[in-house]
């Protein structure tokens, strides 16, 4: 028996409580520690120093969260959302697109601030210079990889396909971290704080695509 709309809607809060709340208290923790230089950032650079190994492989994946890298396949993806939604005549097809592109823009709205506030000095890979806290290149990754995602699982016809979708995602974000760290560009904690960033900025998205699908839309 296929699952309404307001259906999930009820299991919705305690959910998306959880989804928002951990990330963002994992972000505060790493944001105080490295602000207080404390303890954990003293972890991070022992850690760093045993990963770090430049060579071409890592420069490559890194690369994967470059603007000029992300941005146009998220855009891609939500322009076949765009259009295959207009052709089924779909009330407010513009409206997840737009979402999706919004959050997109968030990023370096809240990225480029905290960096100069924190203004974290980079890795001894690196040319002396600050503003590496949090990773852009990873929240970048996140969100554009991640909203792509969000928008097309719904659109696929097979689980095969919604599990494949979903493990492109997760190789290119995780690849695109792992080519951070390893080539030196970000600290580990730098990493893992875009990814809290994406996962609030993720899961604000998904809970705005749920709210605004019609309620007597059945899901799978």
């Amino acid at each position: 028996m296929p699952i309404t709309a307001n259906q999930e809607r009820a299991a919705l809060p305690g959910s998306i409580a959880l989804l928002l709340a951990l990330p963002a208290l994992l972000f505060a923790l790493i944001t105080w520690q490295v602000a207080a230089d404390g303890p954990l950032v003293r972890l991070d650079e022992r850690l760093s120093r045993l990963l770090v190994n430049p060579d071409r492989c890592s420069e490559l994946l890194a690369d994967l969260g470059n603007v000029q890298v992300a941005v146009p396949l998220l855009a891609v993806a939500l322009g076949c959302v765009a259009a295959g939604d207009r052709r089924a005549g779909t009330g407010r097809w513009w409206l997840p697109v737009a979402a999706a592109a919004l959050l997109m823009a968030l990023v370096p709205a809240l990225v480029v601030p905290l960096k100069e506030l924190m203004a974290r000095p980079g890795t001894p890979a690196e040319p002396p210079g600050t503003g590496y806290y949090p990773s852009g290149h990873t929240a970048t990754a996140a969100v554009a990889y991640g909203s792509a995602t969000l928008l097309l699982l719904p659109r696929l016809g097979t689980d095969l396909a919604r599990r494949a979708l979903i493990a492109l995602c997760a190789a290119l974000v995780l690849g695109t971290s792992y080519g951070l760290v390893r080539r030196g560009y970000h600290w580990p904690l730098d990493v893992v704080a875009g990814w809290c960033l994406g996962a609030v900025l993720l899961s604000s998205l998904w809970l705005f695509l749920r709210r605004t699908t019609p309620a007597d839309q059945p899901r799978r």
